[in-house]
């Protein structure tokens, strides 16, 4: 499984199995974007991640805001594909919207002007967030990072950063993104629909 396409082609595979990718998410604009064939008795559409190339210098927009380069493989996969906001269980990762370079995404990440502002500042970068209606956000650790660009994946306390202007980590989800995507990969292997 070293090949980086193969994986994220397998964890943009597990979006289905963890989502339902239904009728509540069409709302969000950018599901809508990627609905695609008839919709249910009530007029709802599914939403599909799409596969898309993106050149590599696509990324210097976002990354000239950022204190370091995404690890590989989540850079190979939001130049691979787009998709609407989805739920992995563990976690949602934002969305990346369709169109020809990654402005939406980085309209997704800094959606929260505070949260933004303050996890930047700290070594931190939204990617995600907690399962279902939890607002923590899921972070690339920038301050703990590897040569090979691999960082911790973090999830932190919005509300010391609301409340009190402080970043608290919460909980290390994963030692890597490769490792997050790895798990995420096989708990869609045991559900069962």
């Amino acid at each position: 499984m070293s090949d980086p396409f193969t994986l994220v082609e397998r964890f943009v595979a597990s979006f289905e199995k963890l989502d339902e990718m239904s009728a509540d998410e069409v709302l969000d604009p950018v599901a809508w974007q990627l609905a695609t064939g008839e919709g249910d008795q009530y007029g709802f559409k599914s939403w599909r991640p799409i596969r898309v190339h993106t050149p590599l210098d696509a990324l210097e927009v976002i990354y000239a805001k950022l204190p370091a380069r995404f690890p590989p493989l989540y850079e190979q996969l939001v130049l691979s594909y787009r998709w609407a906001e989805v739920d992995l269980q563990a976690y949602r990762l934002l969305a990346n919207p369709p169109g020809p370079n990654l402005s939406g995404l980085l309209q997704e990440m800094s959606r929260d002007s505070i949260l933004w502002n303050t996890l930047l500042a700290a070594g931190y970068v939204r990617f995600g967030k907690g399962p279902d209606l939890d607002y923590d956000p899921l972070c690339f650790d920038f301050n703990h990072r590897k040569k090979n660009r691999e960082c911790r994946i973090v999830k932190i306390d919005h509300e010391q950063i609301l409340c009190h202007d402080r970043v608290k980590v919460i909980v290390e989800l994963a030692p890597t993104f490769r490792q997050l995507v790895l798990n995420t990969i096989d708990r869609a292997n045991t559900v069962t629909r």
